[in-house]
């Protein structure tokens, strides 16, 4: 890990506070490319003041077909905004606490969306909470970051990967970066 780290650099995460705009990304992000995404949401945050969607406002603007179809968002993705919305309008997603819940709560909080799954809250509790010991095993990204670290010869199973992540704890998020960093650097290598 330590010529890993000195080959990746520091590491950049830092918390945020945009809770909902965050997770309403992640909805866009599902199933498409990263570049189209970024289009459809910018074009989704258009759609309000400042640029900032609110679970309110988001509500009333995506009660309008027209409205999600001009973002590309397809049926059940709007569904899964709306539901998203009103956990948060309704206080369903603790927004004030949510930094004092542990990660099993914030998961179990998260997971009540429609459309968000165990990946997407683990994703948030490490780039938006910035919690200091994820260890997302079902991420492809960390699946492969440790075969090719720790020169594997098969990408390790969730099983397998929870036991080498005991190695790192209480800092797992931290390898966790580190390993999908060092994979990016590799397959950047690669590419050359």
């Amino acid at each position: 890990m330590r010529k890993m780290m000195a080959r990746v650099g520091p590491c950049t995460l830092a918390p945020r506070r945009d809770y909902f705009i965050v997770l309403c990304k992640s909805i866009f992000t599902q199933q498409i490319s990263t570049k189209i995404a970024a289009i459809l949401f910018g074009r989704f945050r258009e759609l309000f003041p400042q640029r900032r969607p609110t679970p309110e406002k988001v509500i009333d603007v995506l009660c309008h077909d027209h409205h999600a179809k001009h973002c590309g968002l397809s049926r059940q993705k709007r569904a899964y905004l709306i539901d998203l919305a009103k956990h948060f309008a309704d206080g369903r997603i603790p927004t004030r606490k949510i930094a004092r819940m542990s990660d099993d709560e914030i998961i179990e909080s998260l997971t009540q969306v429609k459309g968000v799954g165990r990946w997407t809250a683990e994703m948030f509790l490490i780039f938006v909470l910035n919690r200091p010991d994820v260890w997302p095993v079902d991420d492809l990204g960390l699946r492969e970051g440790v075969r090719g670290s720790f020169d594997l010869a098969e990408r390790p199973g969730a099983k397998e990967l929870k036991e080498l992540g005991e190695r790192f704890r209480p800092y797992r998020t931290i390898a966790t970066w580190y390993l999908w960093r060092n994979l990016g650097l590799a397959l950047q290598k690669e590419a050359k």
